[in-house]
């Protein structure tokens, strides 16, 4: 099945199962057993809730449609089909101002060029793919580059950081400091970047509940 196919159809319930079926497969080290499955136990603090508004400026969001260029900037080759031998999920959650930011689908893919990185979405879930020939690194700011979003300790995507906004950035309920961009992901990491004013205390979950098989 070609990439592009294999994506649209990943938005259908009825490829659900298709899609769990690929992700279940054997082939996981390094970094895929650095964490254990998450559990829907959950927060250290209540998550904002999306009645609260609209998600974030969705225009300033969008993920970039040459996704061949972004992916060449991130340093990810882009790939003829999923690679498996190293093969993990984490989940990224953006927060700013209180609401949430929609992960893209298809990050990581060209649908044209029918290519794909190890790093990638499937949908809107939030939930990123990393599927590898080879157990080496990925960062959050590869992933934010191949969307087409900076991120920075002075920017996150179009929201400058700094004056009366603050940047924090939480893996797994805790906090983590420095470059946020040299994150390394690792298997069903809960990642939170949270963009909000600086007297705000930041509630954010500390664990996301994974489909079975992911």
């Amino acid at each position: 099945m070609s990439i592009p196919k294999r994506a649209a159809i990943g938005l259908a319930a009825t490829v659900t199962a298709l899609v769990m079926t690929a992700c279940s497969s054997n082939g996981s080290s390094g970094a895929a057993s650095g964490a254990g499955a998450a559990t829907s136990t959950s927060t250290t603090a209540p998550a904002p809730s999306t009645s609260a508004g609209a998600p974030a400026a969705a225009a300033g969001w969008a993920r970039n449609p040459d996704q061949s260029s972004t992916a060449l900037k991130a340093g990810l080759p882009m790939l003829g089909s999923e690679e498996l031998q190293v093969h993990y999920h984490a989940h990224l959650d953006v927060i700013v101002d209180g609401k949430p930011v929609t992960v893209p689908q298809y990050v990581g893919i060209d649908e044209n060029a029918q290519t794909i990185t190890a790093l990638h979405t499937h949908d809107t879930s939030g939930v990123v793919h990393i599927e590898s020939g080879k157990d080496v690194p990925f960062k959050l700011g590869q992933f934010f580059t191949e969307w087409g979003q900076p991120l920075s300790t002075t920017q996150v995507g179009p929201v400058a950081i700094g004056g009366d906004k603050a940047l924090h950035v939480f893996v797994n309920g805790k906090e983590i400091t420095g470059d946020p961009s040299q994150y390394v992901f690792k298997a069903h990491d809960e990642i939170v970047v949270w963009v909000g004013d600086k007297a705000q205390t930041p509630q954010v979950p500390s664990s996301y509940d994974f489909p079975p098989g992911l």
